[in-house]
Formats: structure tokens, C-alpha cells, sequence
């Protein structure tokens, strides 16, 4: 690239496939600093869903109309 042999050779579109390598050490989303020696405060937990039993599709056929 650094020859001017290969840069006459490099057209308008070459050359902006190429910007993309010179913007490569940039991160647009800031840096995150991850520390594990904190807890994150997430609030209270979600409750999880527990498996269905045989004995829910009884419940809910039973509640279900038609």
C-alpha cells in the first residue's frame, strides 16, 4: 500500500473498503469496566416459571370454555 504503484491502482471505492482498518482500534460503545469484587443490585429476583405437572393440564382444561 505504501508503494505508488499500488496506489494508482486503488480506485474511490478501494480506497473507502479500506477506512473500516484505519478506525478498527475505535470502540463506539465506550469502555465497560468490569469489576468482580462488586455485586450488581439487580433488585428483587424474578420468579421462575417451575415445570408443568400433569396435574396443571387438569387445572387448566377444566378452567378453559369453549
Amino acid at each position: 500500500m505504501a508503494e505508488p504503484a499500488w496506489a494508482r491502482k486503488l480506485t474511490d471505492e478501494d480506497r473507502r473498503g479500506l477506512t473500516a482498518l484505519f478506525w478498527s482500534n475505535i470502540n463506539p460503545y465506550g469502555t465497560f469496566r468490569l469489576d468482580m469484587d462488586k455485586r450488581l443490585d439487580l433488585g428483587p429476583a424474578a420468579a421462575v416459571p417451575r415445570p408443568r405437572t400433569p396435574a396443571d393440564a387438569a387445572d387448566r382444561s377444566s378452567t378453559e370454555t369453549r
